[in-house]
């Protein structure tokens, strides 16, 4: 199988899997996910609704002050300090309800899986292959985190069928319709408080209370998202059919340091263990962690160190977006390829090699 494996996923002439000193990421793994579930201390999996919401008060009190400062003031020394306050506290600006929820969902029960994930799909070759080379070059001509929420929200990943919008979309099911028709019913709502608000105050700052902010959440969500799960200095596999597992798939996904954000957006970095166990709350996540790794051995990828700002995961987001554009209509454990035209281009582009 791996031999095969190698034959069907050769990415420009270079193994699709980049084995570093024997070891193959794609191989099944010599543990269950019972094993992991054993190694993390009963007090992981201890929820503490009173705790959880110490976090959401701090956070309310964190932006209402800064905000009210920069309003108050009205000072560009903290103007900045509000907007990364507020756009990297996910849902503090109001843009995420139950469409994004049930596509999360999905997302975790089918991560790594070709055709059934929700966040971040690679494309197949034919499909990528079809889209106008216009489109293509799109995301070395504009930043790729800057649009890809707004759109994603309204028309899925392509290949797709369904907008997050829809409560008819394929992505959910017909129990959901209600509740996707009461999120589409609340953005409606909230687009038209801001065009009132533009008219009651003014739309300068509108855009700064609110605007620069949705701004930064898109960023920096999208960033966040992506690279959990593209850009490790290792090509690693997305899986299809029965060679995909819950398990298997969860152990493609990639822990990050974000430095001064981990604790802002809830320590979301340790990200592996979140995603074979989201029922772990998050003030518990780096204790889970630090106590599964022995388990999960070379199947955890330790995370760069950051210094306070995460500048190095601009070096990782880029070599990613100029590298990961496809994979393999066919094989079940697949790797991602290189557009060479699209590589070049943004190579040269960025002059980052």
């Amino acid at each position: 199988m791996v031999v095969a494996m190698y034959q069907r996923s050769n990415v420009n002439g270079d193994s699709g899997a980049r084995k570093e000193e024997g070891f193959d990421p794609s191989a099944q793994p010599p543990f269950k996910i019972g094993d992991i579930r054993a190694a993390i201390p009963k007090h992981c999996w201890v929820k503490s609704p009173l705790r959880s919401m110490s976090y959401v008060a701090r956070d309310i009190f964190a932006v209402a002050a800064l905000a009210m400062a920069a309003v108050y003031f009205d000072s560009w020394f903290l103007w900045p300090l509000y907007w990364v306050a507020q756009g990297t506290l996910f849902w503090a600006i109001f843009v995420l309800g139950h469409d994004w929820r049930i596509s999360h969902r999905t997302h975790h029960q089918n991560h790594g899986h070709v055709e059934n994930d929700e966040s971040w799909v690679p494309l197949p070759e034919k499909l990528y292959k079809n889209l106008p080379h216009s489109t293509r070059m799109l995301r070395y001509t504009v930043p790729l985190p800057m649009l890809a929420y707004p759109i994603y929200l309204w028309y899925r990943s392509p290949g797709k069928e369904g907008s997050h919008f829809n409560p008819y979309s394929s992505l959910f099911a017909p129990s959901e319709r209600k509740l996707i028709a009461t999120s589409t019913t609340c953005w409606s709502i909230m687009l038209a408080t801001l065009v009132y608000l533009s008219f009651l105050v003014d739309p300068v700052t509108v855009l700064k209370v609110y605007g620069v902010p949705y701004i930064i959440f898109v960023m920096w969500l999208d960033a966040v998202t992506y690279l959990h799960h593209h850009g490790h200095d290792e090509k690693l596999p997305w899986y299809r059919g029965k060679e995909w597992s819950y398990l298997r798939g969860g152990l493609t996904t990639i822990d990050r340091d974000y430095g001064i954000f981990n604790n802002i957006h809830h320590d979301i970095g340790t990200h592996v263990i979140h995603h074979l166990f989201p029922q772990i709350p998050h003030y518990h996540l780096v204790d889970a962690t630090r106590a599964a790794k022995h388990v999960l051995g070379r199947y955890y990828r330790e995370p760069k160190t950051s210094g306070a700002i995460p500048i190095h995961l601009v070096e990782s987001l880029v070599a990613s977006i100029k590298k990961d554009h496809y994979v393999s209509d066919t094989g079940d454990i697949v790797f991602y390829e290189t557009d060479p035209d699209l590589y070049v281009y943004a190579s040269d582009k960025s002059k980052i090699n």
